[in-house]
Formats: structure tokens, sequence, C-alpha cells
């Protein structure tokens, strides 16, 4: 089971998942808090626009996604939907859409257009390299320690929105645009080398299997990191053992994680109504 980690790049494949999944899934808690699951999919799909918009233009393949994806982030801060008939995802599914075409329409273009579309929604972990992992961690590692010394300010936010008094953030909150901001930052550059794909399964899946095991709001934070860390684990072993693609590999198991919590819950809910009956 270990054998993988006598492979250089399966240590460095390893250590970029192991980076990437705990801050994610920590960023997911709140945003399925928030019920604005289609946000990372958007801001992933901003990005992957930008790596398609400079590879078109042939320049700016680091800066323009970057720019992309920020620009993306404030301009969602600023989204508070008034009208009952709407709700926040239907714009940002909109925009995940429009930037979806966009980027399809730009990378049919480039010389290896298939190849570079199944790069955008899966990525490449299977090459990554130290330096992409020390940049990484640097840039996850100041977002980790902002959200860390703000707890409970991001937290209360958060709150406001599952108790459905998001109409009184306003129009411009500091700490709403400090989320959507670091949200932004840590997609860019996790897209880079995971794709849209596994890093809308990392955002997704560990923080509602977390929540479908626990109530506790640091107990679900805790188990989302453990299934993050299980999901780089045993997808990389999947993926090294059976020659499959990594970022699929890593997504079905977190998918089939979720299938078990969501077992869980339901005999859980079970056993709480026997007894309750009893």
């Amino acid at each position: 089971m270990f054998d993988m980690f006598q492979l250089p790049f399966m240590v460095q494949a390893f250590t970029a998942a192991i980076v990437t999944g705990i801050l994610l899934s920590y960023l997911g808690v709140h945003v399925v808090g928030r019920g604005i699951v289609f946000v990372d999919l958007a801001l992933g799909q901003i990005s992957s626009l930008g790596v398609a918009f400079g590879a078109f233009i042939g320049i700016g393949l680091t800066s323009i996604p970057l720019i992309f994806t920020l620009v993306g982030a404030l301009l969602m801060s600023f989204i508070n939907i008034r009208d009952k008939r709407l709700k926040q995802e239907a714009v940002i599914g909109i925009l995940y859409a429009f930037t979806s075409s966009l980027t399809v329409l730009l990378i049919s273009k480039t010389p290896h257009g298939d190849s570079d579309i199944q790069e955008v929604l899966f990525g490449s972990i299977l090459s990554v390299s130290w330096e992409q992992i020390t940049t990484l961690g640097i840039v996850f590692g100041a977002i980790a320690l902002m959200h860390l010394v703000f707890f409970k300010k991001f937290f209360v936010l958060t709150e406001s929105f599952e108790n459905g008094e998001n109409h009184l953030v306003g129009i411009f909150n500091i700490w709403n645009f400090l989320f959507y901001i670091s949200i932004g930052l840590a997609i860019v550059f996790a897209v880079k080398i995971n794709g849209v794909i596994p890093v809308f399964s990392y955002l997704i899946i560990p923080a509602v299997s977390a929540i479908l095991i626990s109530k506790k709001k640091v107990t679900v934070i805790i188990i989302a990191f453990i299934i993050s860390i299980l999901a780089g684990f045993f997808g990389l072993n999947f993926s090294f053992h059976y020659d499959f693609p990594a970022g699929s590999s890593i997504v079905t198991v977190l998918g089939i994680i979720f299938i078990i919590a969501a077992i869980y819950n339901v005999i859980k809910g079970s056993i709480k109504k026997v007894k309750q009956v009893a």
C-alpha cells in the first residue's frame, strides 16, 4: 500500500494532494454553509478561462488566470440577491456555464485542444514539481493563517447565511470580500495542479460528508480534513496500482466516502427514530 512512495513523483503528488485537500475542505465548510456550491466551480472555470486565454494569446499563463480569478471573486463578493424568486446559485451557475463555453472555444483553437481540455478538467497532479508545491504551500499557508486568526469573523458571517440573514451583509462586507478573495486565490493555484473537477470535489465532498456525520462545527472541520487526506492517499494508490488517471481516481474515492457517510447518516437517523418510539 505504501510502495507508491518509493517513486519521487508519487511523493510529490501526495504532498500536493494533502496541501490542496486540507485547505479546500476547510473552505468547503463555508461554501456549503453559505449555500454557494457553484462558486468554486465558477471560480475554477474562470481560472481555466484565464489559462485558455493566456494560451490563446501566447503570454501570461500564470498572471492572466490569477487576474481573471481575483476579478471574478471580487464581482461575486458583491452579488446580493434581494428578489426572493432568485437564488445566488442561479447567477453563479450562469457565470459557470458562460465561462465554460468560452474556455472550450479558446482551447479548441490551441494545437492540443482535446488533451488541454482534459488537463483543465482533471489536472496533472502526477507531474507536479517541488517548486509548484512550495508556491502552493506559501499561498495556502497565508490563506490558512488569515482564516485561523479571524476564525470567528468568517464563521459568524457563514452562520448568517445559514440562518437566512445574508440580506444583512450589505453591498460590501470586508469579511465577505476577504472570503471570496481567499477562495479565489486557493482555486487559481489548486486548479493549475489538480484541475477543475478535483478542486470542486475537494471543496464540496469532504464538507458535506462531515456534516452528515457530525453537527459540531469543529468536529466537522476535523472530519473534513481526515476525509481529504484519505481520498488523496487511496485515490493515488488506486491510480498507481491499477494505472488509472490520478485526478479521476481521487474524485472517485471522495464519491465513495460520501456514499458511506450518507449511509451512516441514514442508519443513525433510523436508530434515533427507533429509540424515540421505544
